[in-house]
Parts: C-alpha cells; structure tokens; sequence
C-alpha cells in the first residue's frame, strides 16, 4: 500500500512536471492603457465613446492584478486647430464630421501627398484642457507609470501610441519597450477601433511582440468599425480575450509575468 501510494506521488509529481513544461514562459510584459480622457470617457466628453467610464474599474483592476513590468499611458495631446478637427476644414462644403477628407496637396498652407485622408473629429484632447485630463476614476501612479503624449503635430494625427498616422514616425514609447526588454504587450482603452486597435496592430505587425487586447477593458466608436478591427486583430495574431480569461491564464502558469520563471 506504501508503495502504491509512493508510485502514485511519483507520478503526480511527474505529471505536474510535464504540464509545467509545456505552459510558455512568463515573459516580461506592458500594460499600455489607452486615451482614458475626459473628452473619451465622459458622458458629457466632445468625443465621447459609449461605455467609457464602464470599462474603467477593470482597467484598474487589470493594472493591479497584473503585476506588469511597465505600465504605460497614452493621452491625446492636440493643439488648437489639429488636422483632425472639423473646426479647421468647416469652411470646405466637402468636410464632413465623422467621414474622411482628402487633405489639400497643393496651396499656400501645409500641404500633404496626394489623395491623403484625414477622419475629422470635433475638438477634442486639447492641450492642457479638461478634456485632455485623465479620467478622475482611472487609476494613475505619477511616479511609476509612463505617460507617452501624441497627436501633437498640428499637421499629423495618431491613433497609435507607438506611430504616428504617417506610419514612420515614432514616439518614445518603442525605444522604452525595447530596452526594457518586453516581449507581451496587454491594451486596454479608448476607443478599441482606432487608437487601441491602432496600437495593438502596430505592437505586433511592425514590433514584433505578442499583443493581447482586453474585450471588457475596451470600448469601442462603432459597431462596424470595431467588428473591422477585431477581422484585423484576428488576422494579424493579436489575442482577443476577456480579462478573466487573461488571468486565468496568467494563474495557470503560476507565476506573474514579471517573474525570471515558473
């Protein structure tokens, strides 16, 4: 009976061992949460996104939870008269809100390449404005967390916080994942069809690193364009998931993602 009992230790222990193995490794990993602004996640906002203030607890709690290496937070920082306000183009019958328009390519002001499309938006994130200012809700470390400002060219957009919409230009957020040595990027935030799924895509199709998004940490602009970007993320190998299933996983491999091993 001992013995039996020693054999079934044995391979319990063995077992454990096996599935210990095949679980992945707990790689280094970044929370980027997104545009979590005034003019996004208010009601009350100039861009507000439905469902905004909602999805701000679990974003606090994926934070917390999570035990991330970095935590980063992006904020739209435009100044008055951005190439994506309405406001700048309303003298033009062809600009319209929430449709694209065909940048000028010749004239006396900026110009852009030929057949350039901008989205225009109302005003919205202007710097140093209310509307620009985290949500009071969302949780922020101003010691620990860094904080990557886009949008700030007068003449180009960004949705995402790694590029701008030229898709050359970067921010200071693709250096610090490298030389702090991430390999998992997590996104959360606003809105999930443009400056999140933005990020997300570039993180993985021009970084490299694996990407998950956070579906109950997100919301989105608009039924069709967040159902085009989730084709996208299913296309491009970004992971779709709620964030119990995030944790589920992360318990799983018994270990945080910061940890050196499981």
């Amino acid at each position: 009976m001992v013995a039996t009992s020693s054999v079934l230790t044995s391979l319990v222990a063995f077992g454990a061992s096996v599935m210990a193995a095949s679980l992945p490794p707990c790689n280094k990993t970044a929370l980027i949460i997104v545009d979590v602004q005034n003019d996004f996640a208010l009601p009350t906002g100039n861009l507000s996104v439905s469902g905004g203030e909602a999805i701000i607890p679990v974003i606090n709690e994926v934070r917390h939870r999570g035990n991330f290496d970095m935590v980063v937070l992006t904020q739209d920082w435009h100044p008055v008269g951005h190439v994506s306000f309405y406001s700048r183009w309303a003298n033009d019958p062809k600009a319209k809100m929430f449709q694209p328009y065909t940048l000028p390519s010749s004239g006396d002001g900026p110009v852009w390449p030929p057949n350039t499309e901008q989205v225009l938006w109302p005003d919205h994130c202007v710097q140093n404005g209310n509307g620009a200012e985290f949500h009071k809700d969302l949780h922020v470390s101003a010691k620990k967390d860094i904080f990557i400002k886009k949008g700030a060219n007068p003449n180009l957009d960004s949705y995402s916080g790694l590029l701008e919409n030229d898709h050359k230009t970067e921010t200071a957020l693709p250096k610090m994942l490298k030389d702090a040595g991430i390999q998992h990027v997590v996104v959360v935030g606003l809105a999930e069809d443009y400056c999140v799924g933005s990020t997300a895509l570039d993180a993985k199709t021009v970084y490299g690193y694996d990407v998950t998004v956070l579906s109950d940490a997100t919301a989105a602009v608009a039924p069709g364009s967040k159902k085009a970007m989730e084709g996208m993320f299913q296309k491009h190998g970004v992971t779709l998931q709620t964030s119990a299933d995030f944790f589920k996983a992360q318990d799983a491999r018994k270990c945080r993602f910061n940890s050196k091993s499981c």
